[in-house]
C-alpha cells in the first residue's frame, strides 16, 4: 500500500513538473508579452475575457495567470473591475491542458522526452523554449499513464474501493475531494488527470468525476488567495473575485451533473475525453453567464469584502 501511494506521489510530482516545465517553454516563446496584453487588451470585459483565455491557454495555469494579476493590481497597472473579465476568461483557458492530455500519442513519449531534453542544452532561447514545451509534454503523458497503471491496484485495497463506491454514490464528495486535492497540490490540470486515470479503469463513474473537476475549481482559486495576503486592497478583491466566479458557477451547475455527463457521452464514448469536454463546456458556459453581469458581480464583491479585507 505504502509502495503504490509513493509512486503515486511520485507521478503527481512528475505531472507537476511537466507542466512547469512546459509552462517555461511556452512563457519564454511570448518573452514578456503576456503582462503587456494583460494591461493593453483589458478595458472591457470581453476583451479582458478573451486575453484571459488566450494568456492561460499559453501560460497553462489559470493560477500562474491569477498571480500576475494580482501583482499587477498591487503595482497599479490593473485595476480590480478590470481583473473580472480576465478571471472569466482563465477559467476557460485552463481547459486547454484537459484537452491536450487525452490525445492519444504514448508512443510519441520518448521521442518528445528525447529531443525536449537535448534542446534544453542548447543556449538559442526558440530552441531552448522548444525543448521545453516538449519535454514538460512528454513528462505529462509519462504521469497520465503512471495514473492509469496505478489506478487498478489501488482498488485492490477494501478502504479505496470502498471510498470510491461512496464517491460514486455522493456528488458533494466529489466536490470536496476535488476541492481539498486541488488546495494541496495547487493545480486543477493534475486533479483532473488523476480523475481520468481512475475513470479510464472504469473505478469512478463520470458523475463522480464531474463533481470533482467542479470541485477542482473552487480549489485552485487558493493560490490567488495567498498571493492576495499582505497585498493591496484591490488586489484581495480580486482573489476574492476568483472564489466567487468558481464557487457560483459549481453551485449553479451542480444540479446539472447528470445534464452535463449525457452531453458528454453523446460526444464520445471515452472516459477522460467525456471528462475533458464536460470541463470545458462547464468553464465556457460559467464564463459566458457571468460576462453580462461583471459590474453587478464587482459591486457585490466590494461591498461584501471591503470591511474585511
Amino acid at each position: 500500500m505504502i509502495e503504490i501511494i509513493s509512486l503515486f506521489a511520485v507521478y503527481i510530482a512528475i505531472f507537476i513538473f511537466g507542466m512547469t516545465v512546459m509552462r517555461t517553454g511556452l512563457y519564454n516563446l511570448s518573452q514578456d508579452k503576456v503582462k503587456v496584453w494583460l494591461i493593453t487588451f483589458t478595458n472591457h470585459p470581453i476583451k479582458g475575457l478573451i486575453t484571459g483565455t488566450v494568456i492561460t491557454a499559453i501560460i497553462q495555469s489559470s493560477s500562474a495567470v491569477m498571480v500576475i494579476i494580482v501583482g499587477l493590481i498591487a503595482t497599479g497597472y490593473l485595476t480590480f473591475k478590470q481583473s473580472i473579465g480576465i478571471i472569466l476568461g482563465t477559467n476557460i483557458g485552463t481547459t486547454f491542458t484537459t484537452e491536450l492530455i487525452t490525445i492519444d500519442i504514448y508512443e510519441a513519449i520518448i521521442p518528445f522526452l528525447f529531443i525536449g531534453f537535448l534542446c534544453l542544452f542548447v543556449r538559442h532561447q526558440q530552441v531552448f523554449s522548444l525543448g521545453a514545451l516538449l519535454f514538460g509534454l512528454g513528462c505529462l503523458f509519462v504521469s497520465m499513464n503512471g495514473f492509469e497503471q496505478l489506478a487498478h491496484p489501488l482498488s485492490l485495497y477494501p478502504s479505496i474501493h470502498s471510498f470510491f463506491e461512496y464517491t460514486n454514490n455522493h456528488g458533494l464528495i466529489g466536490i470536496g475531494l476535488g476541492t481539498l486535492l486541488t488546495a494541496i497540490i495547487q493545480s486543477s490540470s493534475a486533479t483532473t488527470g488523476i480523475i481520468m486515470g481512475f475513470m479510464n479503469e472504469h473505478l469512478l463513474s463520470l458523475h463522480a468525476g464531474i463533481a470533482i473537476i467542479l470541485g477542482a475549481n473552487i480549489g485552485t482559486c487558493i493560490t490567488a488567495f495567498l498571493a492576495s495576503l499582505g497585498s493591496t486592497q484591490e488586489a484581495k478583491l480580486a482573489a476574492y473575485a476568483h472564489i466567487w466566479i468558481n464557487i457560483l458557477g459549481v453551485a449553479l451547475f451542480y444540479p446539472f451533473i447528470k445534464s452535463l455527463g449525457a452531453v458528454a457521452v453523446m460526444m464520445t464514448s471515452v472516459p477522460d475525453i467525456q471528462l475533458a469536454h464536460v470541463s470545458l463546456i462547464f468553464n465556457v458556459l460559467t464564463s459566458l453567464i457571468a460576462l453580462p453581469f461583471t459590474g453587478l458581480l464587482a459591486t457585490f464583491i466590494i461591498r461584501l469584502h471591503t470591511r474585511k479585507a
